[in-house]
């Protein structure tokens, strides 16, 4: 869940609050009535998806969290830069990096097709997160649904609230915090480093500076592909045992000093949080049960409902 950007904390009531609000007002039957075929819709295009390339399973799940963490899940991730507005897309954290965009598109369109002006794109986000992370051998929950989409899109609340992978842990708290998300979501949810790659340039500080903090033969195979300059779009395994399978070893690689991101890494680095880690590491049902309820808790991030936002027809655009 890494990314580039510096951190602007905004008090804690704001956004819990809202978070807190709307809960009621999802779910998980919204479509059972509207749309039948919703979910099945937008499994078998995650499915498909991922057997064509298994990294996207990890990149629709990063979509989701990415476009939570910025003015709520209201699908603001996926709309293109305007006259009017400089969207999240192009801002750092996701310039380059958050993809996935097609598969979306390719839901949407069968979406439409079924059910026209129906299935919201913020709601497909948080289907196709849940399928991603369950086709790849992690946990199920059951998604609420009922978001609208955005009118609007802002690169510089995305710089602003999303955690960069060179934070260190008070700065995750403070993040996770803000959004209304507990230490115990925090350390769950960076379980979904589990799967997926990063960016030479995400880690390329912690392999060359965190002497302390990385295990040295890792730090020393990682340089052969991440130089010093140059080479910035490299890429490696967020989990160096099993990149494509959803488990608990993440866990297990913090404990080895074996974590990509100095922001992994900064989970299990001599303070309280170590004992949540070490409890991950050791039970993997235990890691499944949090993931699962921490996603629930993050997809109920303020939500568009009722008369605000709209369905967009292509996620891309507004109507």
């Amino acid at each position: 869940m890494g990314s580039y950007s510096s951190l602007y904390l905004l008090p804690v009531l704001t956004v819990a609050t809202a978070f807190l609000g709307a809960d009621g007002k999802l779910d998980p039957n919204y479509y059972r009535q509207k749309c039948p075929q919703a979910l099945s819709i937008v499994e078998a295009g995650v499915v498909a998806a991922i057997k064509n390339e298994t990294r996207v399973g990890a990149s629709l799940l990063r979509l989701h969290f990415h476009d939570c963490f910025v003015n709520g899940c209201d699908g603001s991730i996926l709309l293109d830069d305007t006259a009017n507005f400089v969207g999240e897309k192009t801002a750092a954290p996701n310039n380059n990096s958050v993809r996935g965009f097609e598969v979306v598109d390719h839901i949407k369109a069968k979406l439409e097709k079924a059910c026209p002006g129906v299935v919201s794109c913020a709601d497909i986000l948080a289907i196709a997160a849940r399928d991603s992370v369950v086709y790849l051998g992690g946990p199920s929950w059951k998604v609420k649904l009922g978001r609208r989409d955005s009118t609007t899109a802002s690169g510089s609340l995305a710089n602003t609230f999303l955690p960069s992978p060179a934070s260190n842990i008070s700065s995750l708290i403070s993040s996770f915090s803000t959004q209304g998300l507990s230490l115990k979501n925090l350390v769950a949810l960076s379980g979904s480093h589990t799967i997926g790659l990063a960016r030479c340039t995400s880690f390329r500080a912690r392999i060359y500076n965190d002497t302390s903090t990385i295990d040295a033969s890792l730090a020393k195979s990682l340089q052969r592909n991440c130089p010093k300059s140059g080479n910035d779009d490299n890429l490696a395994d967020l989990d160096v045992r099993t990149p494509t399978h959803f488990d608990n070893l993440y866990f297990k690689n913090l404990l080895e000093k074996k974590g990509l991101l100095h922001s992994d890494q900064a989970l299990f680095n001599g303070t309280s949080v170590d004992s949540l880690v070490k409890r991950y590491a050791s039970n993997n049902e235990a890691f499944f049960k949090a993931f699962a309820k921490g996603m629930i808790k993050m997809g109920k991030i303020s939500p568009l409902t009722g008369s605000k936002g709209e369905v967009r027809i292509n996620c891309r655009k507004v109507n």
